[in-house]
């Protein structure tokens, strides 16, 4: 087991690059995220309580409902941090020191190098299932409740919103292009299991994902791609967003060339966790929600 939830919750960061990247997504869902941290300030701030025995008594309730394996809130914050894990090779702290001042991306260019279509499309394609598995652990449904998930798309708002928003921004358009929904659609169903087998997050992953053997994983990947597709592309043709304009709300703290675009996706998918961050957030907010209905 990982730390314990209040420990991470009281240690997420207030800035940074991640952070920075969130708040610039702000033109998606407009006053959606506040960058809540702290686990007693994430209670206060989620269920209004001031008394500070109540807050107490939830913050102890929620840190029981989470210890206890027969829940699923040890599986979703473990997907969070496995498919925000797998790939960090800039050394992220060293970067969130850089608050406030634009990060110039060229001198790390040459360390980097872009992931190929296929491995990025996998990228997003496990993104994708985590949150769909770990939305299904945390409301103790089964892992392959896709109509339930997607339903509940229709109403993510607050740190779920600008995850899915950023997932979209810098998973799917900067490296892959507006099309990325139909691109890894069409990629996925021409991709053998041996491919998939050979991905470190999926290995990681595949013992969560339903499905029996990696052919059947594979189909189920595809099926949950396929019904984010209208609320995804939705977004996309709302937002009318394109590599551009989702990198023009980044200017401030990111410095690059607007012809490497690949680059500044492999850059950012290295140097921060936005979904494990996000992810925390959510978590925490769920354990909070269900311990004061039940103290």
């Amino acid at each position: 087991m990982s730390k314990p939830i209040f420990e991470l919750v009281d240690e997420l960061p207030s800035g940074g690059l991640t952070v920075s990247l969130l708040n610039a997504l702000d033109f998606i869902a407009p006053g959606q995220w506040n960058n809540t941290i702290g686990f007693v300030n994430t209670i206060k701030t989620v269920t209004g309580e001031t008394d500070e025995d109540i807050v107490q008594q939830i913050g102890e309730r929620a840190i029981y409902l989470f210890n206890d394996r027969s829940q699923g809130y040890q599986t979703a914050l473990w997907l969070y941090q496995t498919v925000d894990g797998t790939d960090k090779v800039l050394g992220a702290a060293a970067l969130a020191n850089k608050v406030g001042e634009a990060i110039p991306l060229f001198g790390f260019l040459n360390s980097l190098t872009p992931k190929p279509d296929k491995a990025q499309t996998i990228d997003l394609t496990l993104k994708i299932v985590a949150e769909l598995i770990a939305f299904c652990q945390m409301n103790g449904l089964p892992g392959n409740s896709i109509g339930d998930f997607v339903a509940a798309l229709g109403e993510y708002g607050g740190e779920s919103m600008i995850r899915m928003a950023a997932l979209i921004c810098f998973d799917g358009i900067l490296p892959l292009g507006p099309d990325f929904i139909d691109s890894s659609l069409t990629m996925l169903s021409r991709m053998n299991p041996q491919e998939l087998d050979q991905n470190s997050t999926f290995k990681t992953m595949s013992s969560v994902i339903p499905g029996n053997g990696t052919g059947a994983k594979l189909d189920f990947l595809g099926q949950s791609v396929d019904s984010v597709k209208g609320w995804m592309n939705g977004i996309v043709r709302a937002n009318a967003l394109t590599a551009q304009s989702v990198l023009k709300h980044c200017k401030g703290f990111l410095d690059f060339a607007d012809d490497k675009l690949d680059y500044v996706a492999a850059f950012i998918d290295m140097s921060t966790n936005y979904y494990e961050h996000t992810g925390t957030q959510t978590l925490a907010k769920r354990l909070i929600e269900r311990a004061i209905a039940e103290i």
